[in-house]
């Protein structure tokens, strides 16, 4: 009978998730079932590269790719209140956003100028503009124990590590090709970076800049990690494969893939266990920067036993992808509908 349910609901989802307005995903919950409801679909600027909820969920952000800026949407308003544009906004190219909340601080990347620019949360009232001392800078992480930020830069392959209290940047760690996502671990004292171009997972002391480990996969693109909460699993969105990776951290080994739609790009896990992650669709064959013969899907994982349990239907190349951090709504960007779509999370 379980078998039947989710094959049941996996079709209705993906054939009539645009015109629905929830779904039923099997769960073995005290509840019985995890419930997505779909809010709405909402303009935004072009390009919206990626999606991030505030500390206190009352707005999501989102870098333009092709914008000037960032736009801030209100959620109690459920429309896009206001684009704020860094000092470097007469050059586009903002491709990804940091919450921290102990510093009350917002950042956001742009790869054009290789600098990441600093605001207050609440506020967004402009602080400084640091540079990475890199090239194509896109990716960004704190580290709460040290106290430092690190950035990927995509095209001079390495990554920034900043001291936030001065904005300097403390060294460059060398990686392989085109690095993207990346997570710190063990407190700070290491950082796990993915290479897009080389097709390889590596582990970095970060006071050293020594590589520790590394995990080589032909032909991979890997784009985004999460970690479990108890910090012993890596979840890797891999876009050439069209796969999601499990990695044992201790052992640092791939122990489990998974096959989702074509070129998976961001992940983010519910409660824990839900991981979700936006595929974007099949490249178009004239261009890939071009609109998608096909619409992406938004796939959900049961990381217990990392069976796929739904589907939900996108937009044109579902790419940022965030959960609230009251886990109670799911928001991602459909790249080239400049739209976002919001779903609440319920059991």
């Amino acid at each position: 009978m379980k078998k039947v349910l989710f094959a049941i609901i996996c079709i209705a989802a993906i054939t009539t998730m645009a015109i629905a307005q929830s779904q039923v995903v099997p769960a073995d919950t005290a509840s019985g079932e995890l419930r997505v409801t779909k809010i709405g679909t909402f303009k935004c600027g072009k390009q919206p590269k990626q999606v991030l909820f505030s500390p206190d969920d009352a707005y999501i952000v989102m870098p333009l790719l092709d914008e000037n800026g960032f736009d801030i949407f209100s959620l109690a308003d459920k429309k896009v209140i206001k684009r704020i544009v860094p000092p470097n906004g007469d050059k586009l190219g903002f491709v990804e956003g940091l919450f921290i909340p102990e510093k009350n601080a917002f950042f956001v990347s742009q790869m054009t100028t290789g600098k990441i620019y600093e605001y207050t949360y609440p506020g967004f009232e402009y602080r400084r503009e640091i540079s990475t001392e890199g090239t194509w800078s896109k990716f960004m992480v704190w580290s709460g124990e040290k106290s430092i930020i690190a950035v990927s830069n995509w095209t001079s392959n390495n990554i920034s590590i900043i001291d936030y209290d001065t904005g300097k940047v403390l060294r460059k760690i060398k990686t392989k090709l085109a690095p993207r996502g990346m997570v710190f671990t063990d407190g700070g004292k290491s950082i796990i970076s993915l290479s897009f171009d080389s097709g390889v997972i590596e582990k970095f002391d970060t006071a050293t800049g020594n590589r520790t480990g590394v995990i080589e996969i032909d032909k991979a693109a890997m784009r985004h990690v999460v970690l479990s909460p108890d910090e012993k699993t890596a979840y890797i969105s891999d876009m050439y494969h069209a796969q999601v990776l499990a990695v044992n951290l201790d052992k640092f080994e791939i122990t489990d893939k998974v096959k989702v739609f074509n070129n998976p790009n961001t992940i983010d896990l519910w409660k824990g266990r839900y991981l979700f992650v936006s595929s974007r669709g099949p490249n178009n064959p004239v261009d890939y920067t071009l609109r998608s013969p096909k619409d992406g899907i938004i796939t959900v994982i049961d990381t217990k036993d990392m069976s796929v349990v739904a589907k939900i239907q996108g937009g044109n190349q579902p790419t940022g992808l965030d959960i609230s951090n009251g886990g109670k709504y799911l928001c991602f960007s459909n790249f080239q509908d400049e739209n976002i779509e919001l779903y609440e999370l319920s059991e």
